[in-house]
């Protein structure tokens, strides 16, 4: 991978939570794009849900095989790139049946958000145990992350959740805080974490592009709740409230749609240029 590739971000999650939600991570990745972000999206296909996110980007019609060229191409002209996690850790192939057939969270839940091969400026890291936190956050200080925003939501979330109060911890200007966000304070209704679960890929997806298309629901208000988390966790906005504006605007301005269909588009192309 290049390192001249600056002030990339990734906000993929630990998974293990067994809520079976829709993904939300990856629909606030572009999101994210939209804003101006550089997402380096590390994901995997479903181990413990119905859907992982490369399940879904596979149904949307992205090519999830891109080489370290290509993500970098990637990064640099569409402003996202998805790393597809046994294609960049080969040696963990052989974990993922096992993963498989227990079914039940493991320490390489913990450890795939930290893998991620790019060199990231800031990161966005939901997951599903509170008590973890803090050593994450920790570590996350060790990698020499800018910024970072670590999430367990209500309920045991790997997300921040809408259900009630989420616990945060904040890694800025080199030092950690520990928080926690309620949704009222920024204007979302309460709801329920059953309400927002997902199905197959076919079903995520169809929610994806619901959300991305600007269809106001509950689906639509979780992201925007993750993606505003996420763009102050990045910098690019001072405040929460103003990282959930401008996650509205990402959206409603089309800019995140359009995200999706460049990646779409780029990630199927031939790119001999940059291999």
């Amino acid at each position: 991978f290049s390192n001249h590739i600056q002030g990339a971000m990734d906000n993929c999650g630990t998974g293990g939570d067994g809520a079976q939600t829709f993904n939300i991570s990856t629909t606030s990745a572009f999101v994210l794009a939209g804003a101006g972000v550089k997402v380096a999206k590390h994901g995997n296909r479903a181990v413990s849900s119905k859907t992982g996110s490369a399940d879904l980007l596979e149904e949307l019609g992205v090519n999830i095989s891109s080489t370290p060229n290509e993500i970098d191409y990637l990064l640099e002209h569409v402003g996202i790139a998805f790393l597809f996690a046994p294609a960049m850790h080969p040696a963990l192939r052989r974990i993922m049946k096992i993963r498989k057939e227990l079914n039940v969270p493991t320490i390489f839940n913990l450890i795939g958000p930290l893998t991620n091969p790019v060199n990231l400026e800031t990161q966005f890291v939901g997951i599903y145990k509170r008590d973890m936190l803090l050593p994450v956050a920790q570590v996350l200080q060790k990698l020499g992350r800018k910024q970072a925003l670590v999430v367990n939501g209500s309920g045991f979330l790997d997300e921040a959740s809408l259900q009630g109060e989420n616990y945060v911890v904040i890694l800025k200007d080199n030092e950690i805080v520990e928080t926690s966000i309620e949704p009222e304070k920024y204007g979302f209704s309460i709801v329920n974490n059953e309400e927002i679960r997902g199905g197959d890929s076919k079903e995520n997806a169809k929610i994806t592009l619901e959300v991305l298309s600007g269809e106001k629901s509950v689906y639509r208000d979780t992201v925007l709740l993750n993606a505003g988390l996420a763009l102050f966790a990045n910098g690019k906005t001072e405040t929460i409230e103003e990282g959930i504006k401008l996650a509205a605007h990402s959206i409603d301005s089309g800019k995140a749609l359009a995200k999706l269909n460049l990646l779409i588009a780029a990630s199927n192309e031939k790119l001999e240029r940059v291999n």
